[in-house]
C-alpha cells in the first residue's frame, strides 16, 4: 500500500503557547506542590556542569562519528551507503539555508527550519492527542513535541542524552513550576525536573517520537545520525514490556530530508522504521511493511557501547542472572569516549 499523505495545518509558536500555558489558572493552582516535588532534584543538579558535560559529549561523538564515517568509506565497510545518505541530508540541509542551531547539522539530528511546524502537525493527529504517555528524543529539532506533551498534560518519558547518565527521566505538567515548561523541554530542564526511572518501572509508552537524519516515506525506513541510540531505547523500552508492535513510531523532519534511496533489504534487524512522518508541509502515512525490533539484539551490541552504558550492563546482568546462561556480544567498534570529569574552557 502507498503511503497516505496528508496536508499540514498552519503551526503554532512555542513561545507564544508557553505564555498560555503560564497564564492557565489551573497552572498557577499547582504552582506550590510543583514547586515542592521538583525541589529535591533541582537543588541537587549543577546545570552550568551538566551543560558543559553535555556539549563536551556532543562534541566528542560527532568528531567520533565523523571519523567513524570517514573510516567506513575507505574501507568499503557494509555501512558506508548509510553514511553516504546522511552526508548528502547533511550537505543539503546546511547548503539551502534548512539548517537551524546548534550548527553545523552534521553528525547530529539535524535542527531545521519549519521544526516547530512539524512538531504541530503532529500535535493535531490523534495519535498524538490520544496518547497519555509519549517517549521522545532528546534533541532540538523535537523541542516542540516534548513542549506540546507536558503542555497537554501528558506524560513525557525523554532519554539522558546517550543514556549516559542513567535512563529515562520521567516528567508531568505538576511536577514543573509555573512557566517553566519550555525550560523542562530542555536536557538540563529535562534532568532538574524529572524523575530518573530504571527497568523496574511499570509504564505504558502510547506513542514514539524519534528524531532522524533521512527517512525513506514509500517504506519507513530510517535513518539516525549513527550511533544506535535509538534502536537501544526501543529495545530497552520492548524489554520492559512498555511498547510492543502496536506502538506508533512518528519522526519530524524537513521535507528535504524525505529520500528514495534507502536499500530495505540492507537494513539491520535493530533498525527502526516510523509509521508516521510530519514535516512543516505534510503528514505521510507510511504504511510500513519493515518489521520493528523485539528487543536488545545482543550479537550487534560491542563491547565498547556496552561499557560505556550502565542501564545496557545492568540489564545484561539480569537477563543472564534470570536465565542462567551468558549473552552474545558483538564485534568490537570505535565508539564515543566516555564521560570524563575535567575542566575545559568554553
Amino acid at each position: 500500500m502507498p503511503p497516505l499523505l496528508l496536508p499540514a495545518s498552519p503551526s503554532l509558536s512555542l513561545h507564544s503557547a508557553a505564555a498560555a500555558v503560564a497564564a492557565s489558572s489551573s497552572r498557577r493552582a499547582r504552582v506550590a506542590v510543583a514547586s515542592r516535588s521538583s525541589s529535591s532534584s533541582s537543588s541537587s543538579l549543577d546545570e552550568s556542569a551538566f551543560e558543559a558535560e553535555r556539549l563536551r559529549l556532543d562534541a566528542d561523538a560527532r568528531a567520533s562519528m565523523a571519523t567513524t564515517a570517514a573510516g567506513a568509506q575507505a574501507v568499503a565497510d557494509p555501512r558506508a551507503w548509510k553514511w553516504k545518505i546522511r552526508k548528502r541530508v547533511w550537505d543539503v540541509l546546511e547548503a539551502e539555508g534548512v539548517a537551524r542551531n546548534p550548527r553545523p547539522v552534521h553528525h547530529r539530528i539535524p535542527n531545521f527550519d519549519g521544526a516547530a511546524a512539524a512538531a504541530d502537525s503532529l500535535g493535531r493527529l490523534d495519535v498524538f492527542q490520544n496518547a497519555q504517555c509519549v517517549k521522545v528524543n532528546p534533541d532540538s529539532p523535537q523541542k516542540q513535541v516534548r513542549f506540546l506533551t507536558l503542555s497537554g498534560d501528558k506524560k513525557l518519558l525523554t532519554p539522558q542524552p546517550r543514556l549516559r547518565t542513567g535512563f529515562f527521566s520521567f516528567l508531568q505538567s505538576q511536577m514543573i513550576p509555573t512557566g517553566c515548561i519550555p525550560e523542562a523541554c530542555t536536557s538540563v530542564g529535562a534532568a532538574k525536573y524529572g524523575r530518573p526511572i530504571g527497568l523496574d518501572e511499570m509504564i505504558k509508552v502510547d506513542l514514539i517520537v524519534i528524531g532522524s537524519v533521512a527517512v525513506d516515506p514509500s517504506t519507513g525506513a530510517r535513518l539516525g545520525k549513527g550511533e544506535g541510540f535509538a534502536e537501544l531505547e526501543y529495545g530497552m523500552l520492548r524489554y520492559m514490556g512498555a511498547i510492543d508492535d502496536s506502538t506508533m513510531v512518528v519522526t519530524t523532519v524537513h521535507d528535504k530530508q524525505l529520500v528514495d534511496d534507502i536499500p530495505v533489504e540492507k537494513l539491520l534487524i535493530h533498525d527502526v522504521p516510523v509509521d508516521i512522518i510530519c514535516t512543516p508541509t505534510q503528514v505521510i502515512l507510511t504504511n510500513t511493511a519493515i518489521p520493528k525490533p523485539q528487543g536488545i539484539y545482543w550479537e550487534k551490541l560491542s563491547p565498547e557501547k556496552l561499557g560505556q552504558i550502565r542501564i545496557l550492563r545492568e540489564l545484561k546482568r539480569r537477563i543472564e542472572q534470570e536465565t542462567g546462561t551468558i549473552l552474545p556480544c558483538g564485534p568490537s567498534e570505535n565508539v564515543p569516549p566516555t564521560a570524563q570529569r575535567r575542566r575545559r574552557g568554553r
